[in-house]
């Protein structure tokens, strides 16, 4: 099976790097991949291509005569590749520009969830100051402010400063077609569930957590993502089965109902609060940073999965297989990122990084200057690391990324510190042997 993975950062450098240890996988091309995708699969194999051309993307698939196309990123989506691409003729894992719409449109998600009765917090859509004013009044503090299209994961602001909700909501309806979603905040902490779906059966991948804060603590500002664990060793028993029945299938079936049935990896964003579980939001995609740890520890064949679910036979799909270890990735991220990051900088050691045990490097915003690596994006790379538990993953993982160097460079310290922690509790108070 020839694949063609469409994006260019570390979730598709993930995705890659899955589907090549799938044996049915013959040939592999990334468009526009990136320089550690390319040092994978090889330089001729990552292709350039306009993400955001769905005619384009079509006609690459077909020149390449894949057997499957994988679109990562939001953007394509929403912007129709995956129509484009199925038009062609060839099988594709990614919803349609329509289906996308669960993430390219807050609204729209909380009206497919209105409909399809899933738990969620309430909210309002708001087109003018005046309205975001009274809802954000009505809710109170803490204040969670939404811009309603896609924001590479930076459009929500989560604050106690009605000031800084306001400036947020006015940048939000100073945009095109602006409009802005304000939420009850929703406590309790938070989880990505991944389901693969063909638009009829739902298969559930393990869960993780990724932690959104810039700085250690969940200090800072909002990010695309620091870092991620799997799995979550103090989450409920019946966290998966739960969601999975009052989340996703009737998602799905209401997509269906309406028309745009939903072929394609449904994340659910969500926070076990005091009165339940209740979804912060859908992405219609792979998330970036818990994609890299939800595949380390997926044994099962990638390929046959994602293409399972592409041509609607997920039916059709053994129990799912997974390696009975703890994943941990740490996000390295360029100065002064999320804000104005810099870029430009050398980037060294990744291949000591990639030398070391239990670990590699997936490259986020790289480019290759006159042979030299640097930092081309806020972040930059990601370091994943596997153990026997989450504790051994995170000195892996910390001692891998201290070999990498890059001038300004940041990365949160703390990423699965209190779920280690959890989990050496939990061990300890196991009874013993007689």
């Amino acid at each position: 099976m020839k694949v063609l993975v469409v994006g260019p950062g570390a979730r598709e450098h993930a995705l890659v790097r899955s589907l090549a240890a799938d044996p049915g996988v013959t040939r592999l091309y990334a468009a526009p991949g990136n320089p550690g995708i390319a040092s994978l699969i090889g330089e001729a194999s990552c292709l350039p291509v306009d993400t955001l051309d769905p005619s384009a993307v079509a006609a690459l698939a077909s020149d390449l005569a894949a057997d499957l196309v994988v679109v990562g990123p939001e953007a394509p989506l929403v912007a129709g590749v995956s129509d484009a691409v199925r038009a062609a003729g060839i099988p594709c894992f990614g919803p349609s520009g329509a289906a996308a719409q669960l993430e390219g449109s807050k609204a729209f998600a909380k009206d497919v969830m209105s409909a399809a009765g899933v738990p969620t917090g309430a909210s309002f859509a708001c087109t003018t100051l005046a309205e975001v004013q009274q809802a954000l009044a009505e809710f109170g503090a803490p204040y969670v402010v939404k811009d309603d299209g896609l924001a590479a994961g930076k459009g929500v602001v989560v604050t106690e400063d009605l000031d800084v909700a306001l400036a947020h909501a006015a940048a939000c309806l100073d945009r095109e077609d602006g409009r802005v979603v304000i939420e009850e905040f929703l406590d309790g902490p938070e989880v990505s569930l991944f389901c693969i779906t063909d638009g009829k059966t739902v298969l559930p991948l393990a869960p993780a957590q990724d932690f959104k804060r810039a700085l250690d603590g969940d200090l800072g500002p909002n990010t695309g993502g620091m870092g991620a664990y799997s799995p979550l060793p103090w989450a409920p028993d019946d966290l998966v089965e739960d969601v999975v029945e009052n989340v996703a299938r009737p998602t799905i079936a209401e997509m269906a109902r309406r028309g745009a049935p939903f072929v394609g990896v449904l994340y659910c964003g969500l926070a076990l609060t005091s009165r339940g579980v209740k979804v912060i939001e859908f992405n219609a995609r792979f998330g970036d940073p818990e994609t890299q740890v939800v595949l380390a520890r997926l044994a099962t064949p990638l390929g046959m999965l994602l293409r399972a679910a592409a041509v609607q036979h997920l039916e059709h799909v053994p129990a799912l297989e997974w390696r009975d270890q703890a994943a941990v990735t740490v996000v390295l991220a360029s100065e002064n990122y999320p804000d104005t990051p810099v870029k430009g900088d050398a980037i060294t050691g990744v291949d000591d990084a990639n030398d070391w045990p239990d670990a590699w490097v997936l490259h986020a915003g790289t480019a290759l200057e006159e042979g030299e690596l640097v930092a081309a994006g806020g972040r930059v790379l990601s370091v994943v690391a596997t153990g026997a538990d989450l504790t051994a993953a995170r000195t892996t993982v910390y001692a891998a990324m201290e070999r990498i160097g890059l001038r300004g460079g940041q990365f949160r310290k703390d990423i699965a510190e209190t779920a280690a922690a959890a989990e050496l509790t939990a061990h300890l108070a196991q009874p013993t042997a007689p």
